[in-house]
């Protein structure tokens, strides 16, 4: 793979460049937050019958939830293995994907944008933006994040840290976390629509703020940081991603999709349309794509046609007039030309590979952050999961994606 290749591939494309693959069975949500407290703290939210598995010591990352916690399916990808193993010492990681990062797997963590570029966070002054240089920055991949506070529904979290990114800039940053459980009211509200007596529930919201705590503005011509949300979730047969996105022509508004991250996605795993696409979350190949900031709407989410669950993602839209961060894998005419909203479907890298979960994403990403010292960013961040009847369901789809449940189930 040549570094063109190589386009803000997050930990997923990476990874599978190296893992040969895991088994990693879910036996439903109590028995995956059974497992982890062997391994690592857990907080756990509740609300009714509804929880969210949060964990300190991996950022703050909200692990996985359900709306039934006794009994109910968990909808984070968990990689087994890797939280079983713990972290390696220097001579144990070496030749191994933990030298580059730890894959633990999560519903949504806390990142750090650009990937790679002369503004890269993940490469050194002097690297190659080739994989045997890429490294996740220790505070967003091993070290934890401070416990602020504790309540039944909420837990706040925050890290004080210091970056230099490919370009030689230092970052003196601030990060506050903070993860709600949303009740059905505050969803309702998200969405824009009361949810049927039947709907079976768990959302989530993650408020997470970036802070200049450093002497030095941030500008543009040295790098810029962004708030980067990543969200690994379990796959199905019949799972298809969602995401609705403005009309218009592509002088204005740019590419409806940006496929090309991994080679272009074949039509049999992407439909796009007039002001929607609906791509394969299945975990059968792997694919990525982007939507651009000036066509996005600021929701995204998939539907699990077999468990009948309807899955939304909204974010905080808001101005960026420095643009979003460009993670491509080299030096960069447009640094600043980056993708607001990402998908990506986990399978094998090439023939007879392995699979590095399979799980699919949903991402999303603030502006540049061109902070002054002491200034603050802020990107929040709501994951919902609805399950029962697709005429219950049908009426939140129609809402938020614009289609209702059957063309959705008709495209693949």
């Amino acid at each position: 793979m040549t570094n063109k290749q190589v386009v803000g591939l997050g930990l997923a494309g990476a990874a599978s460049l190296m893992l040969a693959g895991c088994t990693c069975v879910s036996g439903g949500f109590s028995d995956d937050v059974a497992f982890m407290k062997e391994h690592t703290p857990i907080i756990l939210l509740k609300d009714g019958d509804a929880a969210v598995a949060v964990a300190p010591d991996y950022q703050g990352r909200v692990m996985t939830s359900t709306f039934d916690r006794k009994a109910g399916p968990s909808f984070g990808w968990i990689n087994r293995p890797v939280i079983e193993k713990g972290l390696l010492s220097d001579e144990e990681k070496k030749g191994k994907l933990e030298e580059h990062i730890y894959v633990f797997g999560g519903e949504e963590r806390f990142w750090l944008g650009p990937e790679g570029g002369q503004f890269a966070l993940y490469f050194k002054p002097g690297d190659k933006f080739e994989f045997s240089d890429w490294r996740t920055p220790a505070v967003i991949d091993t070290e934890p994040f401070e416990v602020v506070s504790t309540s039944k529904d909420r837990a706040v979290f925050r890290r004080d840290c210091e970056l230099t990114n490919f370009s030689g800039t230092v970052f003196k940053m601030g990060i506050e976390r903070t993860v709600r459980l949303l009740d059905e009211a505050a969803t309702a509200e998200t969405i824009g629509i009361d949810l049927p007596e039947g709907i079976r529930m768990v959302a989530f919201e993650t408020d997470n703020r970036l802070t200049n705590t450093g002497e030095k503005p941030w500008v543009p011509e040295t790098g810029l940081p962004s708030i980067w949300m990543l969200g690994m979730l379990n796959p199905a047969p019949k799972t298809t991603i969602v995401i609705p996105f403005k009309a218009g022509p592509e002088a204005e508004l740019g590419p409806k999709v940006n496929d090309a991250y991994f080679g272009k996605v074949p039509p049999e795993y992407l439909k796009v349309e007039e002001d929607i696409l609906f791509f394969k979350g299945d975990g059968t190949r792997r694919g990525k794509i982007g939507i651009g900031p000036k066509r996005t709407k600021g929701v995204a989410g998939s539907y699990d046609a077999d468990s009948q669950v309807l899955t939304v993602v909204t974010y905080n839209m808001q101005d960026a007039p420095y643009g979003y961060v460009n993670s491509m894998w080299e030096h960069q005419k447009e640094p600043y030309s980056g993708d607001v909203i990402n998908s990506y479907n986990d399978g094998s890298p090439e023939p007879g590979a392995a699979p590095l979960g399979p799980f699919y994403e949903i991402e999303t990403s603030s502006p540049a952050a061109a902070l002054k010292p002491g200034e603050t960013m802020k990107h929040i961040q709501r994951t919902m999961h609805f399950q029962g009847s697709e005429a219950d369901l049908d009426g939140i789809a129609l809402k938020v994606f614009g289609v209702d449940l059957e063309t959705i189930k008709s495209k693949f």
